[in-house]
């Protein structure tokens, strides 16, 4: 009798080692990921230096820079809204710096006051490079002129006619007072690690609970 109960607890048993797995797994992204986010922080918040020559996403997301330079008048508008503040748009504009011509998400203004900001002045910019990822081809709309719906670094920069690099304003001297800066953070990074291991260790309890209440029908049925 019991060795047809091997089979099933076995069956079971190894169904819940797999789930388990998969959770110890999670624990371990989770802890990379933790580390990563903090090597970010520690990232956006360090020093500025100066614009790389060939900065690319690989290696210079988040880098901390500071840069010199002036609006070209030319700028799109990305529909958003901000907790606190309500809708508006984020500024992102072709910005001169020396020889060099790059992206400046210059940060948030209301929509009722956009009519207030400058597209022609000099500013001494702070700020971290970002490649963020929010165009979806499927999902997010196409532009409508000068009105975007997501950052999109190289298509924004086909569209303003500088390098594929965007700069996100964390102060801005020289600045309108319409344009609150939106700098970047980590929490934009997503870490929903703990949930899936909380997950997969639910499933494997649960596994658990119905393979022990299996095994026990067949005894009883047995009997």
């Amino acid at each position: 009798m019991i060795r047809g109960l091997i089979g099933p607890a076995a069956f079971g048993l190894a169904g819940a080692a797999v789930l388990v797995s998969l959770g110890a797994w999670q624990v371990q992204r989770l802890n990379w990921k933790q580390s990563l986010l903090s090597e970010i922080s520690d990232r956006i918040a360090a020093l500025p230096v100066e614009l790389p020559e060939s900065p690319a996403p690989s290696i210079d997301n988040f880098l901390a820079v500071s840069l010199s330079g002036r609006l070209t008048g030319r700028q799109l508008r990305v529909l958003t809204s901000r907790q606190g503040l309500g809708p508006g748009y984020r500024i992102v504009a072709a910005f001169e710096s020396g020889e060099r011509r790059v992206l400046l998400d210059r940060g948030f203004v209301r929509e009722s006051r956009i009519g207030e900001i400058s597209e022609d002045a000099r500013l001494d910019v702070e700020g971290n490079l970002h490649w963020p990822r929010e165009w979806d081809r499927i999902f997010t709309p196409e532009p409508d002129g000068d009105l975007w719906f997501a950052r999109d670094v190289e298509s924004m920069a086909d569209a303003l006619g500088t390098e594929p690099v965007m700069v996100v304003a964390r102060s801005s001297e020289g600045e309108a007072s319409a344009v609150e800066p939106w700098p970047v953070d980590s929490r934009g990074v997503p870490n929903n690690h703990l949930q899936y291991a909380a997950t997969w260790f639910s499933l494997a309890a649960i596994w658990l609970a119905m393979t022990a209440y299996w095994v026990r029908r067949l005894h009883l049925k047995r009997a």
